[in-house]
């Protein structure tokens, strides 16, 4: 069984996601293969990133226009008992250095263990994660050299494939994620209630 998501780093629905797909995993106890396939919610953010209050004005037209959406999404993962603290963020990333990180990690099978810390990183700490020091910790958390990471985020290859994964996925029509392909047969868009992954689960197989 192979399950490709799609996925941004600063994606709170993919947390939710992630988060229920494990739970669904659990319940058809069945190998499966998970593929992180990065999604680039804003294809056009600087490298340094924007503000949380610029990024929210850009994006939402203000920070009340966003609230509506945030706090959808703060409910649905305490549901999960994932405590979002949306106020300790102040800065929106680029997050194609944190994908290239989760792309170091699958050499070591350690990606969802690196994914899960960026996740809470960002949304329960607030911390930076398009700030190279904070993802060479992380890095460093699971044994990944810093030697290593740093060279793979200078790559502009890595960056190129980075980008080149995000047009894919826009080409195949997706405009928001988590965006679930379950063995190239069952297509499921957004943070869907266990029940509905598991269903999906045992129809590709």
């Amino acid at each position: 069984m192979k399950v490709e998501i799609f996925i941004d780093t600063i994606c709170g629905w993919c947390f939710v996601g992630i988060d229920r797909l494990n739970l669904a995993l659990k319940k058809i106890d069945k190998p499966c293969e998970i593929l992180y396939m990065p999604f680039l919610l804003n294809p056009s953010m600087p490298e340094q990133g924007l503000s949380r209050q610029s990024y929210l004005v850009n994006k939402f037209g203000s920070a009340d226009n966003a609230k509506p959406m945030y706090d959808s999404m703060v409910l649905e993962a305490k549901k999960n008992n994932l405590y979002f603290n949306l106020e300790k963020i102040t800065r929106t990333p680029n997050t194609v250095l944190s994908h290239i990180l989760i792309d170091v990690a699958k050499r070591y099978h350690l990606q969802d263990k690196v994914l899960i810390e960026i996740f809470n990183n960002y949304f329960i700490q607030g911390i930076d994660i398009g700030d190279i020091n904070n993802l060479l910790k992380i890095g460093a958390n699971h044994g990944i050299k810093s030697e290593e990471l740093i060279r793979e985020f200078k790559s502009e290859n890595n960056k190129t494939k980075i980008k080149k994964m995000d047009e894919i996925g826009r080409k195949m029509g997706i405009n928001g994620v988590p965006f679930y392909i379950f063995n190239e047969k069952v297509l499921l868009a957004g943070a869907q209630p266990v029940d509905a992954l598991v269903q999906a689960l045992e129809e590709s197989k």
